[in-house]
């Protein structure tokens, strides 16, 4: 067997190699590092039979009591399995002191919390046991077969699955029917089954089949209690588990509000929203400490959500404000709210950066091993859930200032654990804009009355043929989920507020940073202020902006109780007057004025 290269040919015999034809390399190539290190690619050509009879002469002359293969003789071969390595089981080469670090524990403040029982919820009737009307499934199954029949569409086979409130008949039409066919029948199916929130899927996902959702004479209640008592439930590994009821197959129906990341939940008036709210907020209360979780309860309406202020000290947020309540209901403590959410956002972000993390689930992993130093500004991140009840009226009075920062958060705030969750009871495309349905992939629709509405926040209709009463599609991908929601009663809420304010809590709610954006007026900044009117508290905020050398708009609210709105006209006029210099994002305003004695006498300049 020959071995052919550019400079020398090898030739294989006896175990031994020796060279013929040796040519001399030139001195330059010698001489060349290049050469050696960047090798031209080598060529190996074979003789077939030279080759063999090199193979031969090996074989006969090999000193070792090898078997030589005969020819026609077939051998046995033996495979064994190299031996791995043996692990080090998860040892650190390094560092052996590690394990001896005792992990910081974020509920060490309330180690003593308890969570919600479920005796607390209440239970219904047949619950979690859909009732079977055997006469009703029967007429349908032959009203359906008939209605096709009658319009010349064959099936081979007919399924009913019973739901809490839908039975699906899935049938399996006959070779050559098209299934624009079905679907065009859709309305001829609910005249002959008298019944509204006929739906058709043509095809089921998955499936071979097309389904037909009819509603039951008499559906059953789904309780929360069913719905958190689950095996699923219980077990499931979700950061954020928000269970909301049943599937038509009667599973219990939930998903991670970590991974949506936002949520979109629309209907009409009376279909079920709120109380889809009250049981996501629910979910999580049974299933979160309070040191992992805040939420922010936007409620224009200000009935609906004041029944969870009694545990403000435990799962509610807020911005810093003497005067603030835990539950939001001023529209321009909103913005105020929103705009403090940025801010938390960035700061989460500068610490997610200094930590080398990608999310807060690794920042908080390593916080937790005490690889983070608080005393650098690193702290123990909770998720943030911001709830608002009614978008519509946030956005008919405070517009773009609602939208922007609910849009920048929308965007950016998911790797932080900030997540939303906004419920409009007009969704109409003024309200959700395509702004907001570009940052929120999680849409839960209750029944709707038109089919605009529908394919406004489905992009697709369907939500007009629901049935109400909690009946929802969810959608969070290529096909919509038909839900029936659980239902939570007021007592039952006030229960569980009422457990979990019995126990000890924070001293006060989560507070949010000052924000960085100020509303209302101070936007526009100081150049079309009116210095002839101004305010009462004028020349009082101006002593208090010098004698604290800081011009923040916070100090004015909080030392004189008024709005947030007024303290930012009273720092425009202050810099309209030159006390203060103009805004500077989330820094405090430079103070022009140092002494108070300058301050007099621009005081009187200005009363001239």
């Amino acid at each position: 067997m020959k071995f052919f290269t550019d400079r020398v040919k090898f030739t294989v015999s006896n175990n031994e190699c020796t060279a013929e034809n040796k040519t001399e390399i030139p001195l330059d190539i010698l001489e060349d590092p290049e050469v050696f290190d960047n090798p031209a690619p080598q060529t190996v050509e074979f003789d077939t039979e030279e080759s063999i009879t090199a193979e031969t002469n090996v074989a006969k002359e090999v000193p070792f009591d090898l078997p030589v293969e005969k020819e026609n003789d077939s051998i046995d071969i033996k495979i064994e399995a190299a031996k791995n390595e043996e692990k080090a089981d998860g040892k650190l080469l390094v560092d052996t002191d590690h394990d001896l670090i005792t992990p910081y524990d974020p509920k060490r403040d309330l180690e003593n919390y308890h969570y919600p029982t479920l005796d607390l919820l209440k239970k219904y009737d047949n619950d979690g046991k859909p009732y079977i009307d055997m006469v009703e499934q029967t007429a349908n199954k032959n009203r359906i077969v008939e209605v096709l029949r009658n319009f010349g569409v064959e099936i081979s086979s007919i399924k009913a699955t019973v739901g809490p409130t839908i039975t699906l008949y899935e049938i399996t039409p006959a070779q050559g029917v098209r299934i624009s066919k079905i679907r065009n029948l859709e309305d001829d199916i609910a005249l002959s089954l008298s019944a509204l929130g006929i739906r058709i899927i043509a095809p089921i996902p998955g499936k071979g089949t097309i389904g037909i959702e009819v509603p039951n004479a008499k559906p059953n209640i789904v309780s929360m209690e069913s719905i958190l008592n689950s095996k699923k439930f219980q077990e499931t590994t979700m950061e954020l588990p928000c269970a909301i009821g049943k599937t038509i197959t009667n599973e219990v129906f939930m998903f991670d509000l970590a991974k949506i990341p936002h949520l979109l939940v629309a209907g009409a008036t009376g279909q079920g929203k709120s109380v889809g709210l009250n049981a996501i907020i629910t979910s999580l209360l049974y299933k979160k400490h309070p040191a992992e979780l805040k939420i922010v309860l936007i409620d224009p309406k200000k009935v609906e959500f004041s029944i969870y202020e009694p545990i403000a000290n435990h799962f509610l947020a807020k911005v810093p404000d003497d005067d603030a309540e835990p539950i939001i209901t001023d529209v321009t403590k909103v913005v105020r709210t929103l705009n403090s959410l940025c801010k938390e956002m960035d700061t989460r972000y500068d610490l997610l950066k200094a930590a080398g993390a990608r999310n807060i689930k690794e920042y908080n992993k390593k916080f937790i091993s005490r690889q983070l130093n608080p005393q650098n500004g690193h702290r123990f991140m909770p998720y943030i859930v911001v709830i608002i009840d009614e978008f519509g009226d946030l956005i008919m009075t405070a517009g773009k200032e609602i939208e922007l920062p609910i849009a920048r958060i929308a965007q950016l705030a998911r790797a932080v654990g900030i997540h939303m969750v906004i419920a409009t009871q007009r969704p109409t495309t003024t309200i959700i804009t395509g702004n907001i349905k570009a940052n929120f992939p999680g849409r839960v629709a209750f029944k709707v009355s038109a089919m605009i509405d529908s394919k406004t926040i489905l992009d697709r209709p369907g939500a007009n043929q629901l049935i109400g009463r909690g009946d929802l599609l969810f959608l969070n991908g290529n096909e919509p989920v038909r839900v029936q929601c659980a239902f939570v009663d007021t007592p039952e809420v006030e229960r569980v507020n009422l457990f979990i304010a019995g126990q000890q809590g924070y001293v006060t709610p989560f507070e949010l940073p000052e924000p960085d954006v100020e509303s209302g007026e101070a936007i526009g900044g100081a150049s079309d202020v009116d210095m002839q009117h101004l305010d009462p508290m004028f020349e009082d905020a101006a002593r208090l902006i010098v004698l604290n050398q800081s011009g923040s708009t916070s100090l004015i609210q909080r030392k004189f109780s008024i709005g947030y709105n007024r303290a930012g006209r009273l720092m425009d006029q202050l810099e309209k007057a030159g006390v203060v210099g103009a805004a500077m994002g989330s820094k405090p305003r430079e103070v022009l004025i140092q002494d108070e004695v300058s301050l007099n006498n621009l005081l009187s300049s200005i009363r001239k």
